[in-house]
């Protein structure tokens, strides 16, 4: 059976996929695939997410997580998705880099799913903006350790995958840019869910309609009529348009509140972030999804 795993990361979902997921059940479930959400996350993987930690050696004997597989001759692929599988908001951010727990917890998968393909699905998000609201969804005394502790300045998401790719070689790996993720959404669960690149999927441009004025919703909506006959290029060029001259700045603009944190560090993040996705779609077994 095809595992996919569904990571987050912080800040990039808000629930968005299992709502998708949810709302797609039954096309899912006529293609073989099922999927799950925080209950199954926080009975089967947690605790031994947690006993990784607390006893590192213990890792060759962890139970296998084949008996949580969804069982009947038509399943083919099996969804988890929680944003804590990379680690949890605590630890995100530690020894110096982002999810320095992800390549054992990943590895930790690979061999209890053993004698099944195991893929990694990750939005990634601009370290400029992830950092600060990482740093201030901590308590105070952790925050102040975190800044104490790491070079702000030189983290990437570049140590994170290779860590994955080192200590899980077999897991495929599948990323995407939070800041597409409205103009690629439906990509995104179709290659979750492991459907064809045409499968027609309900509420797929939901976010970027989420996102704009009633003027360019229209405009989407007339625009994704299947009768209209776009390429996806066009789709995308056009959507791209549509979304720079009719989204809502209350709505793609936010307040980064970490004291210190400027425009200029946020710019120069957006330009290494930008670099970084580029070395990431060059490693092997890693896949970056664009528009």
């Amino acid at each position: 059976m095809q595992v996919a795993i569904h990571a987050g990361a912080a800040f990039t979902d808000e629930g968005r996929v299992l709502a998708s997921l949810t709302k797609n059940a039954s096309a899912l479930a006529t293609h073989g695939v099922t999927f799950f959400g925080p209950r199954r996350y926080n009975r089967a993987f947690k605790p031994a997410f947690d006993k990784l930690e607390s006893e590192p050696d213990a890792f060759p004997v962890q139970p296998s997580f084949n008996s949580i597989l969804p069982g009947g001759d038509d399943n083919r692929r099996a969804v988890y998705s929680n944003g804590s599988f990379a680690g949890e908001l605590e630890s995100a951010l530690r020894d110096g880099q982002l999810y320095p727990l992800a390549g054992r917890r990943l590895a930790l998968l690979e061999h209890g799913f053993h004698d099944h393909q195991v893929e990694l699905f990750m939005g990634l998000r601009n370290p400029g903006s992830f950092v600060p609201k990482l740093l201030m969804s901590l308590p105070q005394e952790a925050r102040t350790n975190a800044i104490r502790d790491t070079d702000l300045s030189c983290l990437s998401w570049i140590g994170m995958i290779e860590d994955i790719r080192d200590l899980a070689p077999n897991v495929q790996i599948t990323l995407w840019s939070n800041e597409d993720t409205p103009f690629i959404w439906g990509d995104i669960i179709r290659a979750l869910a492991g459907l064809d690149k045409d499968t027609p999927l309900e509420g797929e441009h939901d976010l970027l309609l989420s996102l704009l004025d009633e003027t360019g919703r229209n405009e989407v909506l007339t625009l994704t009529d299947p009768d209209a006959g776009h390429s996806k290029a066009d789709l995308h060029e056009n959507m791209a348009r549509i979304f720079e001259e009719h989204a809502q700045p209350e709505e793609i603009e936010e307040e980064l509140d970490l004291p210190g944190w400027s425009t200029e560090i946020v710019d120069a993040f957006s330009e290494l972030y930008e670099q970084d996705l580029e070395r990431l779609g060059a490693i092997p077994g890693v896949r970056v999804l664009k528009p």
